[in-house]
């Protein structure tokens, strides 16, 4: 494709914007637009007014979600402000429309305050079936998200920290069974003590694994530093290094079978890799550049390893979540999005690739395999109906 950066700049200027309204029907002559407006809308409003659920029959609060951002954590450029951070936003709302079916716009909000974000989104909530909070930097994600989910009665989510988790997830119930490993048995190294590791290592923990070292830029968390650690990281020890030890992420990856990292490029090494235990698994996330080599990963030993990039088999990619997790909710107007909806949505992507057709380059589908937003949705609607989440 020549120059990717220079060509995607050239298509940006030339779609100005890469999302647009519609109307669904057409309007014609003046009872059209007595039928669509005034005085016809007059009677939805009325029956809104008498029950606000009514809002989900009349207009599209049914089916659109906000996806929402203060610009702090954009991809791989960091804090470059909310209107930087809108061509990211627009995209994944095509990334809503296009695996999911789900409509979506773009909210950038000129404040970094907690509080307030907090405030605003709460204030214009009454709009949208659904928040999808989008690059917001740690630890701040995760509090805001917390909070909203409290204090809102529609599904929440915070894409980068639990759209990671969810399809890592996927890829370990995979990996799992294509080696014949049991998870109880298992320890892992996870590169990156942030929003995403934390959600990652929390559903690691609730697949069964045994033993986890997080890993931050000073090394393994451990208690010998927790009080210099924020509350992400103090939620994260208390669920890993089951012995407390301090040791290196050398020491941490020669008693492990599993690698994963979200966290920066060259982290760990090929001897690293080969000091892992047999039919080890690598997945190495970091953008643009993965902690380690995919195929350097592999010729040390990898049994199965994968990137965040298209160009290696086994991409982690949440387009493969969010999606379908929302059309779920949606379906069933879920209140929230419960640690067992995330589960049940890893457990649906995963039953995708039947157990014969798993090899070493096949442990998660493909973003273009029609039947992972449909796996997705209707696992997470009917754990929702399940745990009468759903209004």
């Amino acid at each position: 494709m020549g120059n990717i950066y220079e060509e995607a700049l050239k298509k940006h200027e030339e779609w100005k914007g890469k999302i647009e309204t519609h109307i669904k029907f057409e309007i014609k002559d003046a009872d059209d637009l007595s039928l669509a407006y005034t005085p016809g809308v007059a009677e939805p409003c009325r029956k809104i007014n008498e029950d606000v659920e009514n809002a989900y029959k009349y207009t599209w609060k049914g089916n659109i979600v906000a996806v929402i951002s203060d610009g702090t954590a954009v991809l791989g450029l960091g804090d470059i402000g909310p209107e930087a951070s809108l061509p990211v936003m627009e995209g994944k709302c095509v990334l809503f429309k296009k695996f999911g079916g789900v409509n979506a716009v773009p909210v950038v909000l000129n404040t970094k305050d907690t509080e307030e974000i907090i405030s605003t989104i709460k204030t214009i909530a009454p709009t949208y079936g659904g928040i999808n909070l989008e690059d917001i930097s740690s630890p701040r994600c995760v509090e805001i998200e917390r909070r909203l989910i409290e204090e809102l009665d529609i599904p929440v989510f915070h894409d980068d920290q639990h759209g990671t988790a969810i399809v890592v997830t996927a890829a370990l119930i995979n990996a799992f069974k294509l080696l014949k490993k049991d998870p109880k048995e298992s320890v892992a190294v996870v590169s990156g003590a942030g929003a995403a590791g934390h959600s990652i290592i929390r559903m690691m923990k609730e697949l069964g694994v045994g033993n986890i070292y997080a890993f931050d830029s000073k090394g393994v968390l451990s208690s010998k530093n927790k009080d210099s650690y924020n509350f992400v990281k103090k939620e994260i020890l208390e669920i890993t290094n089951n012995d407390d030890e301090d040791l290196t992420i050398a020491e941490a990856m020669a008693k492990s079978d599993i690698f994963i990292g979200v966290s920066t490029a060259g982290v760990i090494d090929a001897d690293m890799v080969k000091s892992m235990k047999d039919d080890s698994i690598v997945l190495a996330m970091a953008n643009p550049e993965p902690e380690i080599d995919y195929y350097v990963a592999k010729k040390s030993g990898a049994k199965v390893a994968g990137t965040g990039r298209s160009d290696f088999p086994n991409q982690i990619n949440n387009v493969l979540v969010f999606p379908g997790l929302f059309k779920g909710a949606l379906k069933v107007r879920a209140k929230k999005i419960s640690e067992e909806m995330k589960m049940a949505a890893a457990q649906g992507l995963a039953s995708t690739i039947a157990e014969s057709e798993l090899n070493e380059e096949y442990i998660i589908p493909s973003i273009f395999n029609k039947d992972v937003e449909d796996a997705v949705a209707n696992a997470v609607a009917e754990k929702a109906v399940e745990q009468g989440l759903n209004k």
